[in-house]
């Protein structure tokens, strides 16, 4: 593999706890491997109201391979783990969270799978703490995502690995404000490896995901890299207006047979009415989150507002 310099980027909201370890782990498992010649570790700080910044700034002042970007508000995890990759300057960027459930003690082996040519070190987690419930949500997500998508994708990434400077390179040429990471590395078809670990409990803190989080980082897999959707919108109301016809028909002849003896009723009517209103507005609401992602892309807005930098040249 040879000498190379190496970034590490963590992402951070609210992480007084923690941060001051994941700084210490990264430090004494990178400085340990002979390959590496350098490297710099950049923490993006989402706008905590903790403690968090102040626990940077102290570290950072000691150190000048700790290099820290404050936000001027928090802009969300996606966008501001992307802005931290693309402001590293290492020959491969690895992305460990702040939360510790990262281990950076595989740092070692995504460089070794590195040398052996991947573009792309993956770890994969293969067991996590998450209730049952939230389990069943990411393989239904995962499985649908394999079903619609035209790239093959991951199962449980959750962007806890080694990218290569060129795919770091592909991804800023993008120019995409809200860049859905886990399924581009997919869609690019750079060779990728599969590092397993178990993902351990956070043992301190508490995290800022939440459905809404979740929610939103599933919608933009879906509208990012698949057309399916708004292809069954077509299909379902190609479908079922062929039905509702089908239906007239049938009640119309019905009626003309039996006139005396046919009463249709309201409660037949009502039903319809609410089943279609229900099955357009799932629709509209597919078309919508289309165009909101369509609406992103064009207004062309930076990934995050920068507050402070610190420690970079």
């Amino acid at each position: 593999m040879g000498s190379k310099k190496i970034s590490i980027v963590t992402n951070c909201f609210n992480e007084e706890a923690n941060v001051g370890e994941v700084y210490r782990r990264v430090k004494e498992v990178v400085e340990n491997i002979t390959t590496v010649t350098s490297y710099e570790h950049i923490f993006i700080d989402n706008a905590s109201t903790d403690g968090t910044v102040a626990v940077l700034k102290e570290l950072a002042s000691h150190d000048p391979a700790l290099k820290v970007i404050v936000n001027n508000r928090n802009f969300g995890q996606i966008r501001s783990a992307n802005h931290a990759l693309l402001q590293a300057t290492g020959d491969a960027v690895i992305h460990v969270v702040a939360d510790l459930q990262d281990p950076p003690e595989l740092i070692p082996e995504f460089l070794e799978k590195w040398g052996e040519g991947y573009a792309v070190v993956i770890g994969q987690k293969e067991a996590s703490r998450d209730g049952w419930l939230m389990r069943q949500l990411r393989k239904i997500f995962y499985s649908c995502m394999a079903a619609i998508s035209d790239a093959p994708q991951i199962k449980n990434f959750t962007g806890f690995g080694l990218f290569d400077k060129k795919v770091i390179d592909t991804i800023r040429s993008l120019e995409d404000p809200y860049p859905y990471f886990r399924g581009l590395i997919s869609e690019f078809g750079y060779s990728v490896a599969i590092v397993p670990y178990q993902q351990p409990a956070r043992r301190r803190g508490k995290t800022t995901h939440n459905f809404y989080s979740l929610y939103d980082m599933a919608i933009l897999g879906v509208t990012n890299h698949s057309k399916i959707p708004l292809r069954v919108a077509t299909f379902a109301g190609f479908v079922l207006s062929v039905l509702s016809a089908l239906v007239g028909i049938f009640y119309l002849v019905y009626k003309l047979l039996a006139w005396d003896n046919f009463d249709l009723g309201l409660a037949p009517l009502i039903i319809g009415m609410f089943f279609f209103a229900a099955v357009q507005l799932f629709f509209i609401g597919i078309v919508g989150e289309y165009i909101g992602s369509i609406h992103t892309q064009v207004l062309k807005r930076p990934m995050v507002v920068e507050k402070e930098r610190i420690n970079f040249e």
